[in-house]
């Protein structure tokens, strides 16, 4: 299964919508479900599939209840990967291309554990991501802003025995992805997760602390329980930066139980 990310939509900018429209709409939104939870409505900690900001998943989110697939059948014409398939270089995003990536270093590193706290391990994790100018080196990315020829943008490694990763790589930049006119997506990086079939695989986002672009993103609001918000976001670690060479970020991902962190649709191509 391959890593794929569109990132900015390529449509027409036909969104008449002002963010100060798209806004209103996200607090009403809140507002909303603030009042659902005084009346003891259930608490959601996950996005809403059917959230009307988010204008480009309205006519390709799932509206029928998902139906059961042999994972046996699955797996006949899924690929494989062994730990010797994955290179010691392929979590370092700042050396695959032989010259310096242009950007800001940072290294992020974090756990990967289940609702109990206990490490998942030898756990595959993906990471995708933009360049410093917020471009991604595929196709579908028709934003006007310079390809980086030293950055890919694409690295994996297995956790450790602890359920540790570590990636170096460069911090992205924010990019236009028309959702409505003027619109920005915060800086971030995907991540994906497999177990140890292949058909086990959650998708993910981590963003960066302090971002003035969160309350203005329709992907991020999607989610109505700020805690859970919260938990995309990395914290600074001092511990984690390196010496005159990059600054470090801290975030854990948890697969399951209340605390778990926010995961996307597979299809999700923002």
């Amino acid at each position: 299964m391959t890593v794929q990310d569109t990132g900015p939509a390529t449509a027409p900018d036909a969104a008449a919508e002002t963010q100060a429209q798209l806004s209103a709409e996200i607090e009403a939104g809140h507002a909303a479900y603030a009042a659902g939870l005084e009346r003891g409505e259930p608490q959601e900690h996950g996005p809403r599939k059917n959230w009307p900001p988010y204008r480009s998943s309205l006519l390709r989110h799932p509206t029928k209840d998902l139906r059961h697939a042999d994972p046996e059948t699955i797996e006949l014409y899924s690929p494989v990967f062994g730990e010797r398939d994955i290179g010691p270089l392929e979590a370092d995003l700042t050396v695959q291309r032989g010259g310096e990536p242009i950007g800001e270093r940072i290294v992020v590193r974090g756990r990967v554990v289940d609702g109990e706290g206990r490490p998942v391990r030898r756990q595959l994790v993906e990471v995708w991501q933009a360049n410093a100018a917020g471009r991604y080196v595929h196709k579908r990315d028709q934003h006007p802003a310079p390809i980086d020829p030293n950055f890919t943008g694409i690295g994996r490694m297995l956790t450790d025995d602890d359920g540790w990763y570590r990636f170096q790589t460069i911090k992205p930049g924010p990019y236009p992805w028309k959702n409505h006119f003027n619109a920005w997506r915060p800086a971030h990086i995907h991540f994906s997760l497999f177990g140890r079939e292949i058909t086990q695989r959650i998708v993910t986002q981590m963003y960066f602390p302090g971002d003035p672009l969160f309350a203005l993103d329709p992907i991020y609001q999607s989610i109505q329980d700020p805690r859970a918000r919260e938990r995309l976001v990395a914290t600074y670690d001092h511990d984690v930066s390196e010496h005159e060479w990059a600054t470090g970020y801290r975030w854990d991902i948890v697969l399951t139980g209340a605390h778990r962190t926010w995961t996307e649709p597979e299809d999700g191509d923002e």
